[in-house]
């Protein structure tokens, strides 16, 4: 099928990108550039000196690829000299100082967009976090599109909260409240970021959501890695209540990989890695069960206590896993003889994986997960069923999307049922149990629910698919909008 793109018109819209430095964010837009390149469009990638050389890399076998590198601030208090992206901040309470910080880089992004070759970029896409890029493209008359990285779910959910009033509330802040607009679905406060409730609005926190929020309205639309059948509920009450901001859902866009996925991983790895060797051999072993992956991102600060009480649970449950993780202070933090007891039942990767080819290896039969937005999409089209353990941001949102909205997986309960409470031993053995269908019904349940949304996402990105046509749209009125 032909391009919309070129049967309407000839000329050729120039797209800047501009991701956040966080490899979170900065992914799915790298999936989206692949998606631009597709389809001939000029690309421009803006990043700084310590994070270009993942994106190059990434783009590789994508020479026309533009990447722009502007300096990062380096004297912001508390940030040590060359951290650049926010899974190397010795803490996630520096992250306001951070994101504050980047509005310095406004000049040097202006300098780019004065000097860039022909033709003219006609759309900037940037990350919600870099609110001030709004400023640099009405000064060059260049429509922006805000990514956020999160669902329409949890955009509405959060939108719906504000004017119901649950933050300002005086309810307890783990006592549910209907929401107004979806009074089937019952929010606490602690589903959402503490600074929502803060009573200081001057405080760095609120203020840059201030800053982010008041800058999203005023831009030209919001570029979403979902699909519409997914959410039609949520994607229409979100077009319905911001026109005339629009709503792009484009995605999954981790989908955009599928062809090239393969060829980078045999080029880069010719020989198997030791965690996908060891998959094989659970494979062969036991086809009926499989192997719970267990990941928690790069930035989650978990207590040692409940790092304890998680592996443990994994022990007893008996099923096999595969555990990655990132951060070096975790592994100091494990129970003594840990991996010794647990022999070939489990794996411990302590390095970096690829988080799509263990989910869409055929052993794979769970996930528990953080449920960052992109960790359930991949999940979700590679058909695994996930158990949600959400430890920050709009995490909590996700964990409710997954077990209450899209039904593909359940959720680890808390000792004392708070949203963010403490999660013993026991109730990670029982859920994993049940995921993995070892006992009760559940697992059979979600495990089905998860195939039919793998197949639904897959139709949206394919040709003629939903996604596929709100892309080509949006590049149409690109270029309208550049021939006025």
């Amino acid at each position: 099928m032909g391009s919309i793109v070129e049967e309407a018109d000839s000329s050729q819209p120039h797209v800047l990108l501009f991701p956040f430095m966080s490899k979170g964010h900065t992914i799915p837009l790298l999936h989206f550039a692949r998606l631009l390149l597709r389809r001939h469009v000029t690309l421009t990638l803006i990043t700084t000196p310590a994070n270009r050389p993942f994106i190059s890399h990434s783009l590789r076998h994508h020479p026309a690829a533009a990447v722009i590198d502007i300096p990062f601030p380096t004297d912001v208090p508390g940030i040590p000299a060359g951290v650049e992206s926010t899974d190397q901040l010795p803490s996630m309470s520096l992250f306001s100082k951070f994101a504050a910080a980047t509005a310095r880089m406004q000049p040097h992004l202006e300098r780019v967009l004065a000097t860039l070759p022909l033709p003219r970029v006609s759309l900037m896409v940037s990350d919600g976090f870099l609110w001030w890029t709004l400023q640099s493209a009405s000064k060059f008359d260049i429509p922006r599109l805000v990514y956020y990285g999160m669902s329409c779910h949890a955009n509405a959910l959060t939108r719906e909260a504000f004017v119901s009033g649950v933050f300002s509330g005086p309810q307890h802040r783990d006592e549910l409240v209907p929401l107004t607009r979806f009074p089937w679905i019952r929010v606490c406060k602690n589903d959402f970021p503490p600074e929502f409730s803060d009573s200081d609005p001057t405080s760095l926190a609120a203020q840059f959501h201030t800053d982010v929020v008041t800058s999203a309205v005023k831009s030209f639309g919001t570029l979403v890695n979902s699909f519409y059948e997914l959410e039609p509920v949520f994607v229409d009450y979100l077009s319905q209540n911001s026109t005339p901001h629009a709503y792009y859902c484009v995605g999954p866009l981790c989908l955009a990989e599928e062809e090239i996925d393969t060829r980078n991983l045999q080029e880069a790895f010719p020989k198997k890695a030791s965690w996908i060797e060891w998959l094989d051999k659970k494979h062969e072993e036991s086809r009926t069960c499989g192997v719970v992956y267990v990941a928690f991102g790069s930035q989650a600060e978990i207590s040692h206590e409940q790092l304890k009480e998680i592996a443990y649970g994994l022990e007893e449950s008996q099923v096999p896993f595969l555990w990655v993780i990132r951060r070096k202070e975790w592994e100091s933090q494990l129970p003594e003889g840990f991996e010794e007891r647990v022999g070939d039942k489990g794996m411990i990767v302590r390095d970096w994986v690829d988080q799509r080819e263990i989910l869409n290896h055929e052993g794979v039969k769970g996930f528990v997960s953080h449920c960052g937005w992109n960790s359930v999409l991949e999940a979700v089209c590679a058909g695994v069923p996930i158990l949600a353990m959400p430890m920050m941001a709009e995490q909590y949102l996700n964990a409710r999307m997954v077990e209450e909205e899209m039904k593909v997986g359940m959720r680890v309960e808390t000792c004392d049922g708070s949203v963010r409470g403490f999660v013993r031993r026991e109730g990670v053995r029982k859920k994993v149990r049940e995921l993995m269908m070892v006992e009760g019904e559940k697992g059979e349940e979600v495990r089905r629910k998860v195939g039919e949304v793998a197949e639904m996402a897959k139709k949206a990105v394919e040709d003629g698919g939903s996604s596929w046509r709100t892309l080509e749209n949006l590049l149409v009125e690109t270029c309208k909008k550049k021939k006025t």
